[in-house]
């Protein structure tokens, strides 16, 4: 006679419950059993197991079918279905609250980036000097030194005005 550990369905429609049963593997789910060793919730997330009526079958050679297995194992563990479940959610929490953390600090460097940003664009329009005029050793962005290029537009106007007023002695 070969001996399985398995559950057996209890409840009603749509509310399943089971109990851990030892039995004949020849009979049906719900058939005839040789011990009731525990019960099982999934939807209340309750275990309960008779560890040493368990581990007397395995000894004995029965085989423990795979959600029995790890209900015996959890039981071994000192762990249930609902300790696991606080973990998991435990776990998602700490992750949320991380994520929350890491968007709320790139939000305030942002910030501040852009404050620093600002507050240097005002410091560059208001001038780095006060509003004093530019130093004659300063340079300009394209290599000219500071009021160069304002002599140059000067004397070419200049030049302009004497070749048109040449122009018009002439015609």
């Amino acid at each position: 006679m070969s001996v399985k550990i398995r559950l057996r369905r209890t409840g009603k429609r749509n509310a399943p419950a089971h109990r851990i049963v030892v039995v004949d593997s020849r009979s049906p789910r719900d058939g005839r059993f040789i011990e009731n060793i525990g019960l099982y919730d999934p939807r209340a997330k309750i275990e309960q197991i008779d560890l040493a009526r368990a581990d007397y079958w395995l000894s004995q050679g029965a085989q423990a079918s795979q959600t029995v297995g790890g209900i015996v194992k959890r039981a071994r563990d000192g762990a249930s279905l609902y300790d696991r479940r606080l973990q998991r959610e435990a776990e998602e929490r700490r992750k949320a609250e991380e994520e929350a953390a890491k968007l709320k600090a790139e939000a305030e460097n942002k910030k501040a980036a852009e404050a620093e940003a600002a507050a240097a664009a005002e410091q560059e329009s208001a001038g780095d000097n006060g509003g004093e005029e530019p130093a004659a050793d300063e340079q300009k962005a394209d290599g000219n030194p500071a009021g160069q290029e304002q002599v140059d537009d000067e004397e070419g106007e200049k030049k302009k005005a004497e070749d048109k007023t040449d122009q018009q002695a002439e015609g």
